[in-house]
């Protein structure tokens, strides 16, 4: 299946339409179901040999309900993270700024494009830069540019995005099974058509020899990126 990149719906609602508010919460169903949030938090983890980190960004962060997820996951032993929650647009309400405290983080949001915010630091800014279900709306010249940029901004860079695969296409057409609204649905099948497959995020990654690179199926539906700096 070639890969192709379609407009979603949730990209071009505001945050307080209702069909937004709907289809956040369709994702966190859905992300469940992906299983999402273990396979980042065990990539975390094997990435920086079970130690905690100071700064995480997170890119496409949504509402950050997916990071505080994988926070309460990490508990306790990652208290003391600085999370920065990135997005085009804020939709971060303010129970999960709470919640991230509660777990002794320190969530900061920012709206902003990845890619003007990437192309801010001269020198590694973060440990983690983690995106989950983002890389998959941009281009392949586009994404190139956001991989270039992360390499220069982190120690390790984790992404896990839809796998592209029939499979996931037919399961992605069954959504309304657990109760998601029609915004969900339509993305839900562009998502995967957008989504990868074998090594098409290592293609794109500097080839520069300073990366350990990891990229495979992750889950039933899911595909897995990890870049670890070697020094």
């Amino acid at each position: 299946m070639k890969r192709c990149v379609e407009p979603e719906l949730l990209d071009e609602l505001l945050p307080d339409d209702r069909r937004a508010i709907r289809s956040r919460d369709d994702l966190a169903r859905v992300n469940a179901a992906m299983g999402n949030g273990g396979i980042m938090v065990r990539a975390l983890r094997a990435a920086c040999n079970g130690r905690p980190v100071q700064r995480i960004l997170d890119m496409g962060a949504g509402d950050g309900r997916f990071l505080l997820g994988v926070a309460r996951q990490l508990h306790p032993a990652w208290q003391g993270t600085r999370a920065v929650l990135l997005d085009r647009r804020n939709a971060v309400r303010p129970e999960t700024h709470q919640a991230f405290e509660s777990l002794g983080w320190r969530a900061e949001t920012y709206e902003a494009d990845v890619r003007d915010w990437l192309a801010r630091p001269a020198s590694p800014a973060y440990d983690v830069l983690s995106a989950n279900l983002f890389l998959h709306h941009f281009q392949d010249a586009q994404l190139a540019e956001v991989l270039r940029a992360a390499a220069r901004s982190a120690r390790v860079f984790i992404a896990v995005e839809p796998r592209r695969s029939l499979r996931s296409l037919f399961v992605s057409r069954l959504l309304w099974f657990i109760g998601c609204g029609q915004v969900t649905r339509h993305d839900a099948v562009a998502s995967v058509r957008a989504g990868f497959t074998g090594r098409e995020l290592s293609r794109l990654w500097p080839a520069d020899g300073n990366w350990m690179l990891q990229e495979r199926p992750a889950g039933w539906f899911s595909h897995l990126f990890v870049a670890q700096r070697r020094k």
